[in-house]
């Protein structure tokens, strides 16, 4: 018998087996799970994601079993594809005339042999999964073979990917490329669909996704590389007050001189941080997490009530603040010891303690500068940052994000188009805001690309001053303050922006119609939740077609907050029973996935309702299309059962606002709430900054042909919509509002 190096493991000649197993064993680190599903004989369809040309190697590489290959026949037109065709058994089919290519893989499935296809029908050019074909499906039921899902990650940034919107031509990797392919169980060919392979192919994928050797590196240390590796680069443009520069290596000089002082006089395991977007919260954040200690960024914009509950919770008696800014909040709980971040700068050196750690940038391995500062090379599922959330609907509710959690995230958001190294990004939300947290404070460190940062996201002059003075690309934000710049900004001072990107709460259609045909950009709309660190889907631009045999496909899709980040995976239930429904069905969205959240801090309670066997409870109902993109019609809590039917708040506010052509330009005009009614359980009430009667309301909305079950029975004239720092609705207040009425 050979050793399992020298057996046969494909149609190649064994010469050439050889030479592209050892090529192959040098090029990449494959790992598997599940392998041992893969029947030792018998015929066998195997599906696989694809998301490069290297594909087939790798999973070659991983498979005991000579594999044939279903390939697009297109690809002969190239001779050196026709050669590789030639020699290694690919049945090549095509979509013009698939029959013969399909007959072929039932044949070859009906005479034992193992063949596999890429449902999807193409590689991937966004990363993401595709849209499932069926033609997997009729070739297992007419051959009759069982059909073994597998999922491969690693190779999406690879240059044989279109990572970056371009084959080969990008640097190639200098180090081995980690591969992990995880298989699942063999199912019978009655069995399988399009439907059940996309739930196949996202739960393998989150499971290879999470075997990532990235995932258990500690984030401090990844992020001192980062800045010791292009010490020269400029990372931060501060326009706090006027505007200072700040390079890698002055970041990583700062943040070295300040974590040795915090390690040395905090004892405490977790730090409070209460500072806006800018240079301050970078280092601030970056040293305490190089200290070994938690950041806690609070969020100052709330009562003194939620704040003091908020550092019971975290334990925090230590806060790193401003002077400046301590002036601005009389009103915050500080606590005895509040530190000033300039003083302790000073304290801890100044400029002379920091030019050893700017020369050492300069000169050492980024390996060495991180290792200087004492920080380990693991950080896995031990927590990184402390944020609170659910101000907007009742007590502050601490989630502990990990290491493992935000390298996941950021690794996602890297590999999508939307955020490239090379980007300039404006950095307005603040500290405490998921988004802020991660994508625009820990990400940039970790990939280095430029930060425009400013301390608030309601300053729309400023921001436009910006924009068009620093060359900003990137701009981030929710839908509350992007849409001033409707009326305060100019096209020509937002030319440079490539991107404009919206979370936090769902994008009215008419913001994002009048942003297209004001600025000719369009907003591209997100989705997430600080429990899941917080982007889970994004739309992206449309990827190029770039050679003859590409098909277009999409990275957007209107009303949709995009496709699911890479290595996550979901579930749609009925919110009552909380039975599992197809994905294309509307019912409350389940997460699971490397950047979901543990739990909530110290509260078992909390956390056991929100989770459901193991998925994370969104609390958005929601459903997907067949190409992957979410659709989120709102949440369970925006929703009243009136005469036993389900009423979604934010469609009838939708209603209005169209009824009524009401400008929403500075802010919200209306919110819809439910308040407890004895005859049909509940009433709907209308919170609304202009003057109107019921009878106006009920004619106009009856003539948009919106049942008169949805009609609000109650309305109530405020003189705003009450908002949080976030940009989101203050749920919690508006139902106050809404029950002052009804007392």
């Amino acid at each position: 018998m050979l050793p399992p190096i020298f057996r046969r493991r494909s149609y190649l000649p064994l010469h050439l087996e050889l030479v592209a197993s050892l090529i192959a064993r040098l090029l990449y680190r494959v790992r598997t799970s599940g392998l041992e599903n893969l029947p030792p004989k018998g015929g066998v369809l195997i599906i696989l994601n694809h998301i490069s040309y290297a594909d087939v190697v790798v999973l070659q590489l991983a498979c005991p079993r000579p594999i044939r290959f279903i390939g697009h026949k297109g690809l002969r037109r190239n001779a050196f594809f026709d050669w590789c065709f030639e020699i290694s058994g690919c049945i090549a089919i095509s979509s013009e005339q698939p029959r013969e290519g399909m007959r072929a893989a039932v044949n070859a499935l009906k005479a034992g042999e193992v063949v596999c296809i890429c449902p999807e029908g193409h590689i991937s050019r966004t990363g993401q999964l595709m849209e499932i074909q069926r033609g997997f499906e009729l070739i297992a039921r007419q051959s009759g073979a069982p059909v073994l899902p597998a999922a491969l990650d690693g190779l999406w940034g690879s240059v044989f990917s279109f990572a970056g919107n371009k084959y080969l031509w990008k640097s190639p990797r200098l180090m081995p490329t980690h591969v992990f392919i995880a298989f699942g169980a063999l199912a019978p060919p009655e069995k399988v669909s399009p439907a059940w392979a996309r739930r196949e192919l996202l739960d393998l994928g989150e499971k290879a996704f999470g075997e990532r050797p990235v995932l258990k590196r500690n984030l401090a240390r990844e992020c001192l590389r980062t800045l010791s590796k292009h010490p020269w680069r400029l990372i931060i443009v501060d326009r706090t007050t006027g505007r200072r520069e700040l390079t890698c290596g002055q970041l990583y000089a700062a943040v070295a001189a300040l974590s040795r002082r915090i390690r040395a006089t905090i004892p405490e395991r977790r730090v409070g941080i209460v500072l806006p977007p800018g240079a301050g919260a970078f280092i601030a954040n970056l040293a305490v997490l190089t200290a070994g200690r938690i950041p806690v960024n609070l969020n100052f914009t709330v009562g003194r009530a939620a704040l003091e509950t908020s550092l019971r919770i975290a334990g925090v008696t230590t806060v790193i603040s401003a002077e400046a800014l301590r002036a601005k909040l009389p009103n915050f709980p500080w606590p005895e010891r509040t530190l000033d971040l300039k003083t302790e700068l000073e304290a801890a050196g100044g400029k002379r303690a920091m030019l050893p750690w700017v020369i050492a940038a300069w000169l050492l391995p980024n390996q060495w500068c991180a290792s200087l500062l004492g920080v380990s090379k693991v950080g896995d599922g031990t927590e990184a940052g402390l944020l609170f959330t659910s101000g907007s609907s009742g007590e502050p509710k601490g989630v502990p994000l990990t290491h493992r959690n935000i390298l996941a995230n950021c690794a996602q958001i890297s590999s999508l188009s939307i955020l490239p190294e090379t980007c300039s990004l404006l950095a307005c939300l603040p500290v405490f805001h998921s988004f802020g947290f991660t994508v625009t404070m820990w990400y940039p460190m970790l990939r280095g690309c430029r930060v425009v940062t400013l301390p608030s996201p309601l300053d729309t002059r400023k921001i436009v001053d910006a924009i068009a003075q620093e060359g900003v690309t990137v701009m981030i934000g929710a839908p509350t303050f992007i849409r001033p710049l409707l009326k305060k900004a100019r096209p020509d001072e937002l030319k440079t922006l490539d991107l404009v990107v919206t979370g936090a709460e769902k994008l009215p259609d008419e913001l994002h119609k009048a942003f297209l045909e004001t600025f000719h950009i369009e907003i591209l709309q997100g989705y997430g939740l600080t429990e899941t660190t917080p982007a889970s889907n994004i739309n992206q631009p449309h990827p190029p077609v770039v050679v003859s045999t590409n098909e277009p496909q999409a990275g957007k899709r209107f009303g949709a907050v995009g496709r699911m980040m890479p290595g996550m995976t979901a579930r749609i239930v009925n919110p009552e029973t909380w039975e599992e429904l197809p994905f294309a069905e509307q019912g409350v969205v389940l997460f699971r996935g490397a950047n979901v959240f543990g739990g909530y801090l110290d509260d078992p309670g909390k956390t056991r309702a929100a989770f459901h066997d193991g998925w994370f409870i969104t609390g958005d109902l929601g459903r997907f299309d067949d190409d992957g993109f979410l659709f989120i019609e709102g949440r369970i809590s925006r929703f009243s059962k009136i005469g036993g039917e389900m009423v979604p708040h934010g469609t009838i506010e939708m209603k209005i606002i169209e009824a009524f052509d009401w400008d929403q330009t500075e802010s919200p005009a209306v919110y819809v709430t439910g308040v407890p009614d004895a005859a049909k359980g509940e009433a709907l009430v209308l919170l609304t900054t202009h003057e109107v009667t019921l009878d106006v309301l009920r004619a106009k909305l009856v003539a948009l042909g919106v049942p008169n079950l949805w009609v609000p029975k109650i309305i109530r004239r405020v003189d705003r919509i009450p908002m949080l720092g976030t940009g989101k609705t203050d749920l919690k207040q508006c139902r106050e509002l809404a029950s002052e009425v009804t007392k």
